[in-house]
């Protein structure tokens, strides 16, 4: 073949550290605008974002030219150091070290933009924790609580 070509749908998931409330109401649209932003300008575009005050998901199409844990490096290195200027009560904001990943298929696409845009809904009856925790079993991911948290 002549050509690259790719579709890579990954759901991506990770919590602000220690999954503290820190994303607060006054700048999450325009954290997860600059997060698209920077998404886009890494060859990965988001399809979908949202979350609540300690976590975000995300759905992008992987760049075809750059590894997940680099893309993802960066994107929560640039939205960290950004979201720093917007007040002093930023001032300690940082991401949790790992994240989760995982692949869908196309069919599940608008199933999951769905779910992620009803993010603050899901987390009125369930916790990060266990939404993470049922996260990792549909996908049938091994892992292991003593250190799933940091």
């Amino acid at each position: 073949m002549a050509q690259t070509l790719v579709s890579i749908l990954v759901h991506v998931i990770f919590s602000t550290k220690e999954r503290r409330h820190l994303i607060k109401a006054e700048v999450q649209a325009a954290l997860y605008a600059y997060m698209a932003g920077t998404m886009k300008n890494l060859d990965s575009p988001c399809l979908a974002i949202g979350g609540t005050t300690n976590h975000v998901h995300l759905l992008t199409a992987l760049s075809k030219k750059t590894a997940l844990s680099e893309v993802i490096g960066e994107l929560k290195k640039s939205s960290s150091k950004w979201i720093k200027t917007k007040g002093p009560a930023y001032a300690h904001f940082a991401w949790q070290e790992g994240y989760g990943a995982f692949s869908i298929g196309l069919s599940q696409v608008e199933v999951l933009k769905r779910y992620i845009a009803r993010q603050e809904e899901h987390h009125k009856t369930r916790s990060f924790e266990e939404e993470l925790i049922a996260t990792l079993k549909k996908y049938d991911v091994a892992y292991d609580e003593r250190y799933i948290w940091g």
